[in-house]
């Protein structure tokens, strides 16, 4: 039976840990960008987009092929640095596995 309870209690610990990293990876943001700065893309730390810049100068009504593909590069940069941002994170959390499936 005492195992059983430590067992529950490092479950609820664990879980607590794993909600703290959650929340911290929602509140922190990253950016990158493209085209030498004329599209920035801007994430959470789990890689959910939050936001898009765009310089102006970038819109060629003749070519949306090249904005289209400057915000590819932008959003998939940024989302990338999410993901070495959450996988330090998770590595440096003291013991949580580098990936709970669902999770993130």
């Amino acid at each position: 039976m005492k195992n059983i309870q430590q067992l529950m209690k490092m479950g609820e610990q664990l879980q607590a840990r794993v909600q703290e990293l959650h929340d911290r990876l929602n509140a922190e943001e990253l950016e990158a960008s493209a085209g030498g700065g004329m599209v920035t893309a801007r994430v959470t730390g789990k890689g959910d987009l939050k936001s898009l810049s765009i310089d102006p100068e970038v819109i060629d009504p003749e070519d949306p092929e090249m904005l289209e593909d400057l915000v590819v590069a932008a959003v998939a940069e940024a989302q990338n640095r999410a993901q070495t941002f959450a996988e330090e994170r998770m590595g440096g959390a003291g013991g949580l596995p580098m990936q709970l499936p669902g999770l993130f």
